[in-house]
């Protein structure tokens, strides 16, 4: 009898272990508009289950990313990095034989950052970061599952997903059209994509309730094609813009998702020892989804705030205030400092992350702001801005002099002071100089040099 206390006593205290640490869940959407979720004022698109992380923890109206397309923004978002340190500064191409394209293996990722700490790991959805499969694959990069697809986007209704093999595609409007991987296996495709990944989501927490555990919730949602099937497009009879309707159908497609992990959540009682965050990958490009970045300037691939500020909210219930708004800037490169630093895991001098742990600064522990400078350099259009305090310059040529706006009164960045405040134009520039002598030039081609590219560009 003893003997079996002790053992039960044992496998309780190791449970215990397991689940002590938080999960977390981050959910990105793709080409997500500013202005396009409840928390940020939106209209004609209901999100109620995406507004509900804002109103049961703290919308950040200062959030951003690493860079304003896809996979820079990724790259930085897994590794808690700048992508610019490590050459990754272009969307890769789709090369099943190529290992240089995409994330290098001298970057750790957060699966492989926590694992030592226990973490189980999961991603669901869009990969973008190589698609060679020995070395690019999401499991060999630290995750224990993966579902989705390895490229930029896909087609998002089933019939459409000719391909088996994603190794069969041969480049990126090839892969629109594989069929799902399910860790390594080709899996035929099931449902419309968006509620598909939203069932993979549900199903890792339940199998994974009873341990901690990372999930990347990555949908490729509302980025282009627009498709949409008619239980979501007719919530929306009143949108008459066809672009705007889809889209709309698209975003609502992903609440819904939303609501179901929330409710999972809930059902396990894990809702208190999970972290919750939302964002977009970069800002939307309005032409080409019908996207809203107001009154944000700029869109998706622009140093503007339209490129890269985005809605960003984060929960943790009973850790982080209900309902508050937290104005100084935060970075999508925070969450990773975030799990991280709650996994107790370390770090290697020789390649800190540039991310911070939020928590203190969020619940109002920490009263200084998690990033003095916030930073963004294009090579291939020789663009940059910097952001230091309130005060943000723009360069939008090399040799070209900088601008300067005053967020804390210009959101829309309307009114160039540089001339008015020379002083500060020098004193941000200097920082991003010395910013970018820790950086390196790309080290593979981007979809934009692919053959063909720039013909299809100009339809």
């Amino acid at each position: 009898m003893m003997n079996f206390f002790y053992i039960s006593l044992t496998a309780l205290s190791f449970s215990w272990f397991l689940t002590a640490k938080p999960n977390m869940i981050v959910i990105m959407c793709d080409d997500l508009g500013y202005a396009d979720v409840g928390f940020n004022g939106c209209k004609d698109i209901p999100t109620p289950n995406i507004d509900s992380i804002a109103e049961n923890g703290v919308r950040c109206s200062n959030g951003y990313v690493a860079y304003p397309v896809c996979g820079p923004s990724r790259a930085g978002f897994i590794t808690g990095r700048y992508p610019q340190r490590f050459g990754f500064e272009r969307n890769p191409q789709y090369k099943p034989n190529d290992p240089g394209m995409g994330l290098t293996r001298d970057e750790k990722t957060i699966p492989e950052l926590i694992k030592p700490a226990g973490y189980h790991s999961g991603i669901i959805g869009k990969w973008h970061l190589g698609a060679h499969f020995p070395t690019s694959h999401p499991m060999k990069r630290g995750f224990d599952e993966f579902y989705g697809h390895l490229g930029g986007g896909h087609s998002y209704l089933p019939e459409k997903l000719t391909i088996q093999r994603s190794q069969d595609a041969k480049n990126e409007s090839d892969s629109y059209r594989t069929w799902l991987l399910k860790n390594y296996q080709s899996v035929p495709p099931r449902k419309y994509l968006t509620d598909d990944f939203s069932d993979e989501a549900v199903a890792f927490i339940e199998r994974n309730r009873d341990w901690s555990f990372f999930l990347f919730v990555s949908y490729n949602a509302p980025y282009t094609p627009l498709e949409a099937t008619n239980k979501y497009l007719k919530r929306f009879p009143e949108i008459k813009d066809a672009k705007r309707k889809t889209y709309a159908a698209m975003v609502s497609a992903v609440d819904d998702g939303v609501g179901r992990m929330l409710s999972e959540l809930k059902k396990f009682n894990l809702e208190e020892n999970t972290i919750i965050a939302f964002l977009s990958d970069n800002g939307g490009p309005s032409g080409k989804n019908a996207s809203n970045n107001e009154p944000l300037r700029g869109n998706k691939g622009d140093v503007w705030e339209g490129g890269f500020r985005v809605p960003f909210a984060i929960q943790w219930k009973g850790k982080l205030p209900k309902g508050s708004v937290y104005k100084n800037p935060v970075s999508s490169l925070d969450l990773a400092g975030t799990i991280v630093a709650l996994a107790g895991v370390a770090i290697p001098e020789e390649k800190p992350l540039d991310g911070v742990n939020l928590i203190p600064y969020l619940n109002g522990k920490n009263k200084s702001k998690p990033h003095e400078t916030i930073y963004l350099r294009q090579f291939d259009r020789n663009r940059y801005a910097v952001r230091n305090g309130n005060e943000k310059i723009v360069i939008l040529w090399k040799g070209g002099s900088p601008s300067l706006y005053d967020l804390s009164n210009d959101i829309a960045e309307e009114n160039d002071l540089a001339k008015e405040r020379p002083d500060r134009v020098r004193e941000i520039d200097e920082l991003r100089k010395k910013w970018n002598r820790q950086l390196r030039e790309p080290t593979f081609l981007g979809l934009i040099h692919s053959p063909g590219w720039p013909k299809r560009r100009r339809k």
